[in-house]
């Protein structure tokens, strides 16, 4: 089965958590702070295999999870960082943000690499909080969380030719002629219901990959027929090979067809119209085609087009257009999309910073606190000890927390919530 679009769950590993430790040491009170930090977390990467051409394993496996980090050790340790966890993906797989369509990362070449969700900092142990003033300090952080997001992978074939044209034009038969190909074809419409690669060599020794893509049909780029599923292949495609029935056997005109799917393309991306086209005037075995063939000339002569007859079955005319698609790709220079990966790692764009924190009042009359600082900075608290609770109030009083909450009417014993977290507002 090929597949080329599927929605998965990925998650990197959490940050360890740093430890409250002291060593046994004269002179130095409770011997002196000693707990290590926590290791990273494991980032969640995609890397390209270009020995799969399809999605279909995700299918069947959907979540994908990092591992942790370990947590921080006595005498100073540091935790071990997780290893990153390394999902194989084809050739032309593109990564977005299933819930706001941005785009995370285009992967193209072989082993090529994307980090798609980052893995959680290791949280700090006490002896990176020792001062003068407090040399042994009962303070340490909880790792932060890993990424979690849902992404959409797209596949995108990448070949150099595509072969377009309405159901039972002849496509699947003439890739099955030029190459090792073996698309199953039989004589009703939407046959081919994948899309199908091949290598195409011609007898000078030049070679390129052609696709034959599904049949279009009018109104396919808004959702008609099967070919919109397909329409996504041609995007990457340096020359498109139009493939029109010249004997006109289903009672088709091959120009009205001609037009008709350019339409298709074009509705579907603009950019479309302006990439290399050949068109190839298949079934010339067959009564009338010659006839059509000079009737459609008359109608395209202002196009200025390339148009190759053909009989798949005879193989009359092939070579012509092998040769011809060969010296177009090789006048066309292999376009390289930008990569926005810098250093294997996702390059985000610049984002004015957000509020560090948000009021809002729940129904039964607390104050609900929320936002992505104040509760980063909730989470990397270990409650556990007192004076990292007050080193977390200290926080919250200088990002004006408490001047917030008493210009929204909180008063001493209100109830404010944190995340799952409720506490009592001191005022004074």
């Amino acid at each position: 089965m090929f597949v080329d679009q599927v929605k998965i769950y990925v998650k990197a590993g959490d940050g360890g958590n740093g430890l409250v430790a002291y060593r046994r040491e004269k002179y130095v009170p409770r011997g002196g702070p000693a707990g290590g930090d926590g290791g990273r977390g494991g980032d969640v990467v995609f890397e390209v295999d270009e020995g799969l051409n399809t999605l279909m394993d995700f299918r069947y496996q959907r979540h994908f999870k990092a591992r942790r980090g370990e947590n921080g050790m006595n005498q100073k340790k540091h935790g071990k960082n997780a290893d990153d966890l390394v999902v194989p993906v084809p050739p032309g797989t593109t990564v977005r943000n299933a819930a706001t369509g941005e785009l995370i990362a285009d992967l193209l070449e072989h082993k090529q690499r994307a980090v798609i969700a980052a893995g959680g900092r290791g949280g700090r142990g006490n002896a990176k909080f020792a001062t003068a003033r407090n040399r042994a300090p009962e303070i340490s952080e909880n790792g932060t969380l890993g990424v979690e997001l849902d992404v959409q992978l797209e596949l995108k074939l990448l070949a150099d030719v595509g072969l377009v044209g309405f159901p039972s034009v002849g496509k699947s038969t003439f890739l099955s002629t030029v190459t090792a190909a073996k698309p199953k074809v039989a004589d009703y419409h939407f046959t081919t219901l994948n899309p199908n690669l091949g290598v195409v060599e011609t007898k000078d020794g030049r070679s390129f990959v052609m696709a034959d893509l599904p049949g279009l049909i009018e109104g396919a780029h808004e959702g008609v027929g099967l070919g919109h599923q397909f329409l996504r292949h041609i995007e990457r495609t340096r020359v498109i090979l139009h493939v029109i029935d010249m004997s006109g056997m289903e009672a088709r005109d091959p120009y009205e067809d001609y037009v008709a799917i350019n339409h298709e393309l074009a509705s579907y991306d603009e950019s479309l119209k302006d990439r290399p086209q050949i068109v190839i005037a298949n079934k010339m075995d067959l009564p009338d085609s010659e006839e059509n063939l000079e009737k459609f000339r008359a109608e395209t002569e202002k196009e200025n087009l390339r148009i190759y007859p053909l009989s798949a079955i005879t193989r009359s005319g092939l070579d012509e257009i092998l040769y011809a698609v060969a010296d177009e790709l090789d006048r066309i220079p292999k376009e390289v999309k930008e990569e926005i990966t810098t250093e294997n790692r996702v390059l985000y764009k610049y984002e004015k910073e957000a509020p560090a924190f948000h009021i809002t009042r729940d129904d039964d009359g607390a104050y609900v606190l929320y936002g992505e600082k104040i509760e980063s900075l909730f989470r990397r608290t270990n409650f556990d000890h007192d004076q990292a609770v007050n080193r977390f109030a200290q926080q919250m009083r200088s990002m004006g927390v408490d001047e917030a909450l008493r210009k929204k009417g909180a008063e001493h014993g209100d109830t404010i919530r944190l995340l799952d977290f409720e506490f009592e507002f001191v005022d004074g």
